[in-house]
């Protein structure tokens, strides 16, 4: 919902560290690995409790995610790199609750329901991906992707502002997740709604 008027900003700021990494001869899937490395470890504070360090690697992998996309934008967008950024992606995303359950077991029942929105936003994104590059379908506000990007109530903005929330106030887990949860759910119905609308007349 939020990432449409947030991303030129994001862009701009970006640009400036990654025209620096570009000329060091950083490659972008270089950037991917290690913030999924940092992201790996954002998971082990959660399980060791240590809320305001994962917060740190939460930041730490996001900012690298976005350094990755404007490296690759100079570099040369290649088909491995958008692979392993979007795998890496929704890994990172299920990890966090999926630490809040090692936490604390009482946590697994609302984290493996918040697995399952994410598994539902994450696939219905995904799908929908496939089925119009297939079509060889374009949007305006793709703006270089390496798919096409479907929007909802819950995107990347609302996700990463999901997780931090949660390790800012780690005992409303149940409740934060609950809400979310919810919210990602609408996300799934009306892409897949979407996905109706679209792709009905084009058997």
């Amino acid at each position: 919902m939020l990432d449409t008027r947030l991303r030129p900003a994001v862009e701009i700021a970006l640009l400036t560290p990654a025209r620096a990494l570009h000329r060091l001869g950083v490659s972008a899937n270089v950037i991917t690995v290690v913030g999924a490395i940092i992201g790996l470890l954002a998971f082990c504070m959660i399980c060791l409790g240590f809320y305001q360090l994962a917060i740190v690697c939460i930041c730490l992998n996001r900012l690298a995610d976005g350094l990755d996309g404007a490296v690759a934008r100079l570099a040369g967008a290649t088909d491995l790199g958008g692979y392993l950024d979007i795998v890496f992606d929704f890994m990172f995303y299920a990890s966090i609750p999926l630490g809040f359950a090692f936490a604390d077991p009482a946590d697994a029942q609302i984290a493996a329901f918040i697995m399952f929105c994410f598994i539902g936003t994450g696939s219905s994104f995904l799908a929908f991906a496939i089925i119009a590059a297939k079509h060889d379908l374009q949007m305006e506000r793709q703006q270089k992707k390496s798919f096409y990007y479907l929007g909802g109530l819950t995107e990347g903005a609302e996700t990463i502002g999901f997780l931090i929330l949660i390790c800012v106030f780690p005992s409303w887990f149940f409740w934060l997740s609950l809400g979310f949860g919810c919210l990602s759910l609408i996300t799934t119905a009306t892409r897949i709604f979407m996905a109706v609308d679209t792709f009905s007349s084009r058997q």
